[in-house]
């Protein structure tokens, strides 16, 4: 991707309009903040660094599990070819599809629903981001991932997690790297901290 061009997108991305909130007047500051319903939305920083990681393609079909207020799903759509977005909240997957399409954005796919299983339909994806943590990396993903593909994922406890980056190579194998420390919030569902039956 052209890194330069996502420098440039980014820094006129206004955090503002996806934030309804008392946090909006706090939307230039480089920190996570409150979107309701527990949940957030992340620092800019953050989000720029997952995407440079990602990487994605103009060609790239990407799975995004958490809309949440369509910040990321913005930088996403811009530089991919389709964005698959799973947000568990009706409410906020709603806003967001309101904000996207005001934004003008025509290549997004809105689903509500348990993201952590992913979107079989439309798989193989050539990128996926999860922006909730996991207790570990849902088998689901792995699979939905198409060979060449990149995932980053936050996989660890709700105090602290890493951010995993998991490449699948031409042959289907799998390569793995911790690329920084972070701290989202939970996942629900099947590989949810609250779901003992992710544990091993």
């Amino acid at each position: 991707m052209d890194y330069q061009e996502l420098n440039d997108f980014f820094v006129h991305l206004d955090r503002s309009y996806f934030i309804d909130n008392e946090m909006k007047e706090f939307a230039d500051r480089d920190q996570p903040l409150s979107i309701g319903y527990e949940q957030t939305i992340s620092q800019p920083s953050l989000v720029l660094e997952m995407t440079q990681i990602l990487a994605p393609e103009k060609n790239s079909c990407v799975l995004e599990i958490g809309t949440g207020s369509g910040y990321q799903t913005a930088l996403l759509a811009r530089f991919s070819k389709m964005v698959y977005t799973i947000e568990r909240i009706p409410e906020l997957s709603e806003t967001a599809q309101k904000r996207l399409n005001n934004l003008g954005y025509k290549n997004i796919v809105y689903k509500i629903g348990d993201g952590s299983e992913g979107w079989a339909e439309f798989a193989p994806f050539n990128r996926i981001i999860v922006t909730a943590a996991a207790e570990r990396i849902p088998k689901e993903l792995i699979d939905q991932l198409a060979r060449g593909g990149k995932m980053i994922i936050p996989v660890g406890p709700p105090e602290l997690q890493e951010l995993k980056l998991i490449c699948k190579d031409d042959d289907g194998q799998l390569r793995q790297q911790t690329v920084d420390l972070v701290r989202f919030v939970e996942m629900k569902g099947k590989y949810g901290w609250k779901n003992k039956a992710a544990v091993k």
